[in-house]
């Protein structure tokens, strides 16, 4: 009897130690930091399906459409609460010409998109049509400057011709094409991926074409923003600071580009976007944590240069990369979007919030029907993917402030590798607080124990996005399968909650 006492004791005593290290402390008296809404940015390119038919359908669409633009998609964007959306690219804005992209539509030229399966394209959404729809839904327009096949000139005249209210030949321009007052555009990317389809550039080369390139971009408080590094480059990140050193004021932000891929390798195959098991799940998974460590590195070097944090960073690529689905056009990288994807997004998205220090921006590749889309469209149909609903959950945090905060976790462990189980990030807003979680294990839910620091604090809401399989997505003509829904959550007490995170999930929890 007292061997089974003392078996039973330390099992109890086993599962408290289990429960005890996951816990997640926050620091209320030190919320400061506010979360730029930005870092929940998206991305559209001229690829595939993302404009046209995803975003663009024309007036003469039989599918419902607001002056062209897909209704579905436009309440979408309003619902999910769309902060900034990058266009024209991506690889496609450095063959892009923006003067091609103006006046009447039937006296525009066409243009082959080289880059992304060879289409060609009559170029009926350009320069007015992206900004008018960024002011239909309430989006701030972030525009990529061509420096790999363009000029200072043309660069230079499309910021006036978009921003300016001065007399000029631009802006007469812009109102004989039928807009009398400039736009509101702060963000300019000058150059993109220049170290790959952007040119091809070695990072001293590329930051003397920015140097030449900015000093002609100018306007009121725009933020201008040059071609960071890809994934684990400091190299770049380095010849770039160097070569920016004594004018810093030049830029206000530097991209980063970072895709989660299951398989490590850009040769041959990157995996199924809808057909996997746990091993796929797992790198999948450990791929996607990694850019904490990636942000870190590169705010490091950054930090050598610019102590004083003033040039921000800005992950504008980013997402899960998979193969093409089959069936589906070569170049068009369309692909599945399952609770997979939403762990990956959830997992950022908690990344990006604890960096808001130093991160202002943050854009999803890609936000219709490329890659790790918020939305698939397919003729008149349209479906939320489970991705749109963590970011739909999650826009809570939008501008809202930081809560500084501790998280001990236990680790998930596949085949003898380790990851952590849990991601968390937390924010205050008009007295509410909210925290969201990721558990990145597919088979166990886990209890985390939150100490609120204000025992006044009580449970409003609590949501999760989750499905009953790792490989649930939703489909075409489908009952969704990946939502938002509440789940039942203990309330708070004394200054603590206790929650239990369900497997392969994301939660949200909110307190007043």
């Amino acid at each position: 009897m007292k061997s089974i006492l003392i078996s039973t004791l330390l099992v109890v005593f086993a599962i408290l130690q289990v429960n005890a290290q996951n816990t997640l402390d926050l620091d209320l008296d030190q919320a400061k930091t506010t979360i730029n809404k930005n870092i929940y940015g998206h991305f559209s390119e001229h690829l595939g399906t993302c404009i046209y038919e995803g975003i663009y359908v024309g007036e003469d669409s039989d599918i419902p459409n607001i002056e062209g633009y897909r209704t579905d998609v436009v309440e979408a964007f309003k619902e999910m609460k769309v902060p900034v959306l990058r266009w024209p690219g991506g690889c496609f804005a450095d063959t892009y010409h923006w003067k091609d992209g103006i006046g009447p539509k039937e006296d525009r030229p066409s243009i082959v998109n080289v880059f992304w399966g060879g289409v060609t394209e009559d170029n009926s959404f350009g320069t007015h049509e992206f900004l008018n729809f960024c002011e239909l839904v309430g989006i701030q327009p972030y525009l990529s400057i061509n420096v790999g096949s363009g000029t200072v000139r043309e660069a230079a005249e499309w910021v006036e011709y978009v921003t300016s209210s001065n007399e000029s030949p631009m802006t007469d321009l812009r109102k004989k094409n039928g807009r009398e007052d400039p736009w509101d555009v702060k963000f300019w990317g000058i150059g993109n991926e220049t170290w790959g389809c952007g040119g091809d550039m070695t990072p001293e080369y590329y930051a003397n074409i920015y140097r030449h390139f900015a000093g002609y971009v100018r306007g009121n408080d725009l933020q201008k923003i040059i071609c960071g590094p890809s994934s684990d480059d400091t190299n770049w990140t380095e010849k770039i600071m160097e070569g920016m050193q004594g004018k810093m004021h030049m830029m206000q932000g530097m991209s980063m580009h970072h895709y989660t891929l299951p398989t490590n390798s850009w040769s041959g195959s990157k995996g199924s976007s809808t057909e996997f098991g746990e091993e796929m799940w797992f790198k999948t998974i450990r791929n996607t944590m990694v850019i904490d460590q990636l942000i870190n590195d590169h705010l490091a070097v950054m930090d050598k240069y610019d102590p004083e944090g003033n040039v921000k960073l800005i992950v504008d690529e980013w997402g899960t990369w998979y193969d093409k689905l089959e069936g589906s056009k070569d170049g068009f990288l369309q692909q599945q979007n399952t609770v997979r994807d939403a762990v990956v997004a959830g997992i950022n998205l908690n990344i990006f919030n604890n960096h808001a220090d130093r991160i202002s921006m943050a854009n999803i590749a890609q936000v219709v029907n490329v890659l790790q889309a918020m939305i698939l469209t397919n003729g008149a149909q349209m479906v939320k993917t489970p991705t749109y609903y963590v970011f739909k959950m999650y826009n809570v945090h939008q501008d809202a402030t930081l809560i500084p905060s501790k998280l001990n976790t236990e680790n998930y462990e596949y085949n003898g590798e380790s990851i952590p189980a849990l991601t968390a990030s937390a924010s205050v807003k008009d007295e509410v607080v909210s925290i969201s979680l990721s558990n990145s294990n597919p088979n166990k839910a886990i209890t985390i124990e939150c100490e609120l620091g204000n025992e006044d604090l009580k449970l409003i809401s609590s949501q999760i996005v989750t499905g009953e399989k790792i490989t649930d997505y939703n489909d075409f003509g489908k009952d969704e399968k990946v939502t938002v829904v509440d789940f039942k959550t203990e309330e708070a007490k004394q200054g603590k909650l206790s929650l239990e995170i369900p497997a392969h999930s994301v939660v949200l929890v909110q307190l007043k």
